[in-house]
């Protein structure tokens, strides 16, 4: 795993252990019990994966302020007798957008997912310079939620509800798709690639598998295309120096995660 290399190299002495909590009976609802366990363990702290990333705020006591401002956590550091929710995966979809999609237009960005994956790259966008950002989601409550979120915190960019998909993706610079749809357990698209166009990049945020429907319908187009892997990694660099007080090097995490024919699904 990337975090057990890096900490090879690194030349700790480090584990890190994965509760798959599909393979666990209660599911998301041992959550409270299981965090209460490892902090007695002596964990430095976890990882949170989906369906996981907003319940566990409740489970915190202390939110970290971009946790706050994205309204999900996805890493739990214990630090003196307290748990603090922080959230890395906004900076790693920032820092894989950077490096992956360098010189694409930002001025409208179809965001279609209002999950926790979601709201950070809601996040993220804005960090990016993104100049308005569209909102879509099955939940149109928690799609409402989340802008209202954004709103509340930064003017810029300027977020949006979705009012009509087909028309919204074709006036769109871009898309960022961040539901479950397309990882192992959940197959499938979610939105019909006819509407995919060579003038849209494309950004997907599973990497289980690597190469979703969505990814290899917009290859096909001739989008640009960033993938799953990217976000996957940096997250991870940014919580391993959460966890170890250590900076990781990201190249040879990317090099670790290109590595494994499989990685824990989550997003």
């Amino acid at each position: 795993m990337m975090h057990m290399r890096e900490g090879s190299a690194q030349g700790l002495t480090y584990s890190y252990e994965v509760f798959d909590l599909d393979l666990i009976d209660g599911g998301s609802r041992i959550l409270p019990g299981l965090l209460g366990r490892l902090e007695s363990e002596g964990y430095a702290g976890v990882n949170i994966t989906h369906p996981c990333k907003q319940q566990v705020m409740e489970l915190v006591s202390e939110l970290s302020p971009d946790a706050l401002h994205v309204g999900a956590v996805n890493t739990v550091t214990f630090e003196d007798g307290k748990r603090v929710g922080r959230n890395t995966d906004w900076w790693g979809f920032a820092e894989a957008f950077r490096r992956g999609l360098p010189d694409v237009g930002l001025d409208r960005v179809l965001l279609l997912g209002a999950g926790g994956a979601g709201a950070a790259v809601a996040y993220a966008l804005g960090q990016l310079g993104a100049k308005e950002v569209i909102v879509t989601d099955i939940d149109q409550v928690k799609a409402v939620e989340l802008i209202d979120r954004m709103k509340a915190n930064a003017p810029v960019p300027h977020y949006s509800l979705s009012s009509d998909f087909a028309s919204d993706l074709t006036s769109c610079n871009g898309l960022v798709h961040t539901t479950p749809t397309g990882m192992t357990k959940y197959p499938g698209i979610a939105l019909d690639p006819k509407l995919l166009t060579g003038t849209q990049w494309v950004s997907e945020v599973v990497y289980v598998p690597l190469e979703t429907q969505l990814v290899r319908e917009a290859r096909a187009k001739g989008c640009k295309v960033l993938d799953g892997s990217g976000m996957a990694v940096f997250q991870a660099v940014r919580a391993f120096e959460m966890f170890t007080g250590i900076a990781a090097d990201p190249e040879r995490m990317f090099r670790h995660f290109k590595e494994f024919d499989r990685v824990p699904a989550g997003l």
